[in-house]
């Protein structure tokens, strides 16, 4: 069985306790406005490209007629794109990305447990990641399995709006799930990621419930949910779960602008700035009045 993924990235501090290296699993199944990884949106392989590495050498050119070169730049036309990558072999300037390959669970094995050892010392492990793990939860499934037997501690983040059945079977794999709630209104949170959130709330109680510790987290989006009533609403649903370990508010992070621009998407949130340090600490103490454990990411 294989994956599609991303990127395998090695010594992640954010992505759960201790060191870790986090596996990005492509496709999602919502669409955040302010999504910070889009190049994880569309499960299939996308090609990538970014202007200011571009050298004009014409390579590219030779490997698909996509490909022309104007003033010394090469003007990419994606409208027939087959997204084959074979421009992207021959630029050697790292101007054309290609983003996404299968992989099985063997060489994701193969590539996390060079850091073994630095996972025990820090109680760090595997989280899988994305996109949204649980469209690949068969394949999520072989690779946990393949970790626990390596004695790897484990963890996925998840937006948790799926079948409950992709998450039960799961849990024995787990020691730890990473989720967000990014809206307390059902009709809002639909609006804004294009999917409800009653089966999310299910969902987290239900694993919650079940045992498995869980940290919560909403991303503080400007203009969104930057406000206390909503934040307010969301830390008493966290408060609630009796196996939070605890609620953590993620700031917006603006750093994923270059890529909607590689991908040649439209960016709703490029002028949006992160919520200044007083903002955020008013909203982590709106937090604190319904949790106990309040953390700022």
């Amino acid at each position: 069985m294989t994956g599609v993924l991303t990127t395998i990235q090695r010594f992640s501090l954010h992505d759960g306790p201790g060191i870790r290296s986090t596996v990005f699993f492509k496709g999602c199944n919502m669409r955040c406005a302010w999504c910070h990884n889009p190049e994880t949106l569309q499960i299939k392989s996308q090609v990538m490209y970014y202007p200011m590495k571009c050298v004009g050498c014409g390579a590219c050119t030779l490997a698909c007629s996509r490909h022309t070169l104007s003033e010394g730049k090469m003007v990419y036309d994606r409208s027939g794109c087959t997204d084959c990558g074979n421009c992207t072999k021959v630029c050697f300037s790292g101007a054309l990305e290609f983003c996404g390959r299968e992989y099985s669970a063997e060489e994701v094995l193969k590539e996390v447990l060079q850091d073994k050892d630095y996972y025990i010392e820090s109680k760090g492990g595997v989280t899988l990641s994305g996109g949204e793990v649980l469209l690949q939860s068969d394949f999520a499934l072989e690779l946990l399995k393949a970790l626990k037997e390596q004695g790897i501690s484990t963890a996925i983040e998840s937006n948790m709006s799926t079948e409950y059945d992709r998450i039960e079977k799961l849990l024995p794999y787990l020691d730890l799930v990473m989720c967000d709630l990014k809206l307390s209104d059902d009709e809002k949170h639909k609006e804004w990621t294009l999917v409800g959130n009653e089966r999310i709330k299910e969902n987290i109680r239900k694993v919650s419930e079940a045992g498995i510790p869980i940290i919560l987290r909403t991303p503080v989006i400007p203009g969104v949910n930057d406000n206390e009533e909503e934040i307010e609403a969301i830390a008493a649903f966290a408060g609630g779960l009796p196996s939070l370990l605890y609620y953590e508010l993620l700031n917006f992070n603006p750093l994923g602008g270059s890529k909607y621009d590689a991908l040649s998407i439209d960016n709703r949130f490029h002028h949006a700035k992160p919520l200044s340090e007083e903002r955020i600490h008013a909203i982590e103490e709106a937090a604190l009045k319904h949790c106990k454990n309040v953390k700022v990411g």
